[in-house]
């Protein structure tokens, strides 16, 4: 078992702990809390795969996903009940879940020779996708579109790591630029409040 797929199964469990929380917010019944777990974890990967025509879907191929997904569902709503939740730690987690997520798909659209601007979307939509369906379905404007830097640092480590592989440095070394790029620049938002200025149109 490689380190890449170790971290990617721990970036799942990130965001299907994050999809239970939500659920649990919403007051929702254990398969709820599955299904929100699922969605998050798993949705934007899902989608991605079928833009690609990638048959099977991965968490189909490789079932040890939907494990790793109950799993974390099951624990956080019994962590809960006796533990607060360590958000910030969360967060954190979720950050490098996105960069892992974020620069694998974009290996994975790169493979397909498809374009530059394509790839930076296919992998945006790995990360990101997930968290958008979480918060559609529970009402809120997703993340994506409000002004807190989450798909911009997506999008900033894949235009990295696919100029870095322009300009000749190895594949290896621009995913792990590309990787650190996604995952500093979320932290250092959540850190620091770094914003995009939001568009609001005059009185």
């Amino acid at each position: 078992m490689s380190v890449l797929y170790l971290l990617d199964l721990l970036g799942v469990a990130v965001f299907a702990v994050s999809g239970a929380l939500a659920a649990g917010h919403l007051g929702l019944d254990p398969v709820g809390v599955i299904v929100f777990a699922a969605l998050t974890a798993v949705g934007g990967g899902t989608l991605r795969d079928l833009l690609l025509g990638r048959h099977p879907i991965f968490w189909m191929s490789d079932v040890r996903y939907l494990y790793v997904i109950a799993a974390a569902a099951l624990a956080t709503t019994l962590w809960v009940r006796w533990f607060v939740v360590p958000m910030q730690s969360l967060l954190v987690a979720d950050a490098l879940g996105l960069a892992l997520f974020a620069l694998c798909g974009a290996q994975l659209a790169e493979a397909q020779r498809l374009r530059g601007i394509v790839i930076v979307l296919l992998g945006t939509m790995t990360g990101v996708g997930g968290g958008v369906l979480r918060d559609v379905l529970s009402g809120q404007v997703p993340l994506l579109l409000r002004k807190d830097i989450y798909a911009s640092a997506a999008i900033a480590g894949i235009v990295a790591y696919l100029l870095l592989q322009r300009l000749g440095l190895p594949r290896p070394w621009a995913f792990g630029i590309g990787l650190a790029a996604v995952a500093g620049i979320r932290l250092g938002a959540l850190a620091w409040g770094w914003q995009l200025p939001a568009f609001r149109l005059p009185a």
